[in-house]
């Protein structure tokens, strides 16, 4: 009798255990999951920053003649500034002639060090629910090949 007495709530112990064991794996994937989706978030906007900025180095590719119209300090040119408004459009918290909108320096540039020909291409966003702005960052020397 006296053993029954002593073991009487043991088992809603173990169970409260099993429970609050259960509960914490739940949460740890639950933050797995959340952390997951924040870096294919995160991945996908770089990837896009990537591809709009080498669409715009290799549009200045094929249009040397015009490569000085580039540079979003000059006046208005329409293939740059349809490029600055798509940027604007596919990534968060870039407004196109405001805050964050994608910036393009046609060399020679002394203020960021670009020789002749030479073009930096920089566009940033901002991720929702983030404060910290993320860019992408291309420079890329233009020059005519042989026999061009």
């Amino acid at each position: 009798m006296r053993t029954a007495k002593f073991h009487s709530g043991v088992m809603l112990i173990e169970a409260l255990i099993g429970i609050l064991i259960f509960s914490i794996g739940i949460l740890a994937l639950l933050g797995m999951q959340g952390a997951a989706i924040k870096n294919t978030t995160d991945a996908k906007y770089r990837s896009e920053a990537a591809f709009l900025a080498t669409q715009i180095v290799g549009q200045m590719w094929v249009d040397l003649a015009n490569l000085s119209s580039y540079d979003t300090d000059g006046p208005a040119f329409a293939v740059r500034d349809n490029w600055v408004n798509t940027v604007a459009i596919t990534l968060p918290g870039v407004t196109a002639g405001g805050l964050r909108s994608p910036t393009i320096q046609v060399g020679p540039d002394g203020a960021f060090g670009l020789v002749d020909r030479e073009v930096r291409v920089q566009v940033q966003w901002l991720q929702p629910g983030e404060t910290e702005t993320h860019q992408v960052i291309i420079l890329n020397r233009l020059h005519l090949g042989a026999g061009v």
